[in-house]
């Protein structure tokens, strides 16, 4: 087009100038990108993981061993649901009873009231099937590889409800070393209590905090309580947490988006 000139000449040198523009804007989109990142590193230093809902698919986990342990019970699918949803407020209840209880036991304890309520008598290897075949739940499929995004920029760490061993079973799963763990057992105490919290931030000191979680009664709660800085993985796109938006970092679906976020 260039050698017919005068009009044409014109659009290319518009066209010239437009071109250096969107070069320029990319240019400063990276940079602005790059900054972004950095300011997010040197705000957080640290981030803590509950495990079981979080990096663990508990619910499927769980859920399968009481399938396999009351099948001779022959439950509906309605008394299966019913059995799980009493299993989850028996288990925070017992928890919550002092003197601390081993998890092993809190989950057998859990499970023979939860039976009991729901009027049947619950085979005995129930009390043990869940301790055993916990170390064995598999990660959510975006755990490994967001945790081996973090690793390289953060410290990482876990805050758990269980005991030492079963979360040492259930650590063999992931694909990066915890700089930081902090069990039920050390603490001799259940989330949501503060124990955890707090052992956690003894060791942590002064770098920045960032608290990453699922369970907003074991974890967003107690945090914000607190005043730690807390994620939100809503994996279920429940409305149960709007109400600590406003008071949370930030809401995710999965830990892909955590990792987009924190380590682009």
């Amino acid at each position: 087009m260039r050698e017919f000139g005068g009009f044409h000449d014109d659009i290319w040198a518009i066209a010239g100038s437009r071109a250096k523009l969107v070069l320029q804007y990319f240019q400063n989109r990276g940079i602005s990108g790059r900054k972004r990142e950095l300011a997010m590193q040197r705000e957080y230093q640290v981030v803590t993981f509950d495990c079981y809902g979080t990096l663990i698919d508990w619910e499927t986990g769980i859920r399968a061993s009481f399938k396999q342990a009351l099948r001779e019970l022959e439950l509906s699918q309605s008394e299966e649901a019913r059995v799980f949803d009493l299993y989850e407020e028996e288990e925070k209840r017992i928890e919550a009873l002092k003197p601390y209880r081993s998890y092993g036991t809190v989950q057998s304890e859990a499970a023979s009231a939860a039976a009991r309520r729901l009027g049947k008598n619950i085979p005995k290897e129930l009390s043990t099937l869940l301790a055993e075949q916990l170390p064995r739940w598999n990660p959510f499929p975006d755990t490994n590889p967001a945790l081996e995004m973090l690793a390289g920029k953060y410290k990482l760490g876990i805050l758990s409800n269980v005991d030492n061993d079963l979360l040492t079973g259930t650590l063999k799963h992931f694909n990066i070393p915890f700089d930081l763990v902090v069990t039920a057992e050390r603490v001799r105490s259940y989330k949501p209590g503060r124990k955890h919290f707090e052992e956690a931030q003894r060791i942590i000191g002064d770098k920045g905090w960032l608290h990453v979680a699922t369970s907003l009664y074991h974890d967003i709660e107690p945090a914000l309580k607190l005043g730690i800085k807390t994620v939100w993985v809503n994996r279920k796109n429940s409305m149960e947490g709007r109400q600590y938006l406003r008071r949370i970092v930030r809401e995710i679906e999965n830990l892909t988006q955590l990792a987009d976020w924190l380590a682009p």
